[in-house]
């Protein structure tokens, strides 16, 4: 059975408003470079015998680049993800992406270990063994079958589609949301399990990133999906922040760029009436207006936004655009991503990043982040976040991966 499906269940909880008119493609020579260079770390990242996408790498040609064997199951999805873009842009032939998809989900599918269709966050890309004793990752689980669902639609009625569907489809959400049968009356997915604790406390309540995990549950068939009430009895506020209405206030901004890389939420309502759409374009305005009036800050002065989940100088963390929680570190990624939402910003922010291309620039794009402040730049690119920036600027070119999405039925 095909999965009804994580593409398209806006029918369970959203009411079609109308469209809103679409952006215009770009197509500037200095986005094609980043996104060629992304898709780079995907294509050189991913073991050639598992198909697994390590977490990160160095973006500089180092030494010791290489030597990192961590892959997360959440890049190997933004990695199946990107293989469709890949061949859009001539990066790759049409064939040797088709087998690296395949050999990723025959690997996934077959060998991977997984306990109720859930995988572990970070694992061995040469064996899928669990490392640092991380947890069985709902979110990242969610991640990864989205990116093969999105890869198996770009190669219909074939084995990559099959293996996509089933993955997608044995995920029991039953089991991630009743704490192993314990709540009964439980609405919220749990974040998490591990063998030696059990589940993790913690649950998808609140506004973050989650949006697609609820969509992705939702559509799982059978009684393995979350029910409908889930999404309904997921509240949070609406507060205004630097004059824009967002959903749960001020946080990173990745939050506002994961799920619309996979749906397309423009011209909808959900059935409280929240708009999402304009609500991740708020984010996006709401940061670039923080830092526009952070003019003590040398990094924000110079024009540049982002305030995300990435590396710091003082290690990776979350930062908000709120006073206290940042430090003057932004992501390239994130602005480049705000392409579907602010692209005029987005565009002149391209042109500033290129402007320290000598300092930030190496062999898969832009540097996960950096700190004018500190004279700060990170030697290092990350999966997620460069899968984020893809999908969301190709989406802004030609709309690929929300023409998949919608494809799905």
């Amino acid at each position: 059975m095909r999965v009804k499906n994580a593409f398209v269940i806006c029918c369970l909880c959203l009411l079609l408003a109308g469209r809103a008119a679409a952006q215009s493609q770009q197509s500037a020579p200095a986005l094609e470079a980043v996104q060629g260079r992304a898709f780079d770390f995907f294509w050189n990242e991913t073991n050639g015998n598992t198909g697994l996408t390590k977490d990160r790498e160095r973006n500089q040609a180092l030494p010791d680049a290489g030597a990192s064997t961590v892959a997360s199951i959440s890049a190997t999805g933004y990695m199946l993800a990107s293989l469709p873009i890949g061949v859009e842009h001539k990066w790759v032939s049409n064939r040797k992406a088709y087998e690296r998809g395949l050999k990723t989900l025959r690997f996934v599918h077959d060998t991977l270990p997984n306990v109720h269709g859930f995988y572990y966050h970070f694992v061995d890309w040469g064996t899928g063994a669990r490392i640092w004793n991380c947890e069985l990752s709902s979110i990242d689980s969610a991640l990864l079958a989205l990116g093969a669902l999105t890869a198996g639609e770009y190669w219909p009625h074939t084995e990559m589609q099959a293996l996509a569907t089933d993955i997608a489809a044995r995920m029991d959400w039953h089991w991630m949301l009743t704490n192993g049968g314990a709540l009964p009356e439980e609405t919220a997915p749990c974040m998490g399990w591990e063998p030696q604790n059990g589940f993790l406390a913690s649950r998808w309540k609140g506004y973050s990133e989650a949006s697609y995990l609820y969509l992705l549950a939702l559509g799982t068939p059978g009684d393995r999906g979350l029910p409908k009430e889930s999404w309904n009895r997921w509240t949070f506020p609406t507060p205004v922040e630097e004059g824009y209405s967002v959903f749960g206030g001020p946080s990173p901004i990745f939050m506002a760029q994961m799920a619309p890389g996979y749906f397309d939420l423009r011209g909808l309502r959900d059935r409280q009436g929240r708009d999402w759409w304009t609500a991740w374009k708020n984010a996006h305005l709401a940061d670039q207006a923080y830092c526009a009036r952070k003019s003590k800050c040398r990094t924000y002065a110079a024009g540049f936004w982002g305030i995300n989940a990435f590396d710091r100088p003082d290690g990776y963390g979350a930062d908000s655009p709120i006073d206290g929680r940042n430090h003057g570190t932004v992501s390239p990624t994130a602005m480049l991503a705000g392409m579907a939402f602010t692209p005029e910003r987005s565009r002149k922010s391209l042109n500033d990043l290129w402007a320290l291309h000598d300092r930030i620039w190496g062999r898969y794009g832009f540097c996960n982040a950096f700190n004018l402040d500190k004279d700060w730049v990170d030697t290092d690119v990350i999966g997620i976040d460069l899968g984020m920036m893809l999908l969301l600027t190709e989406n802004a070119r030609s709309g690929l991966v929300w023409r998949l999405v919608k494809r799905s039925a």
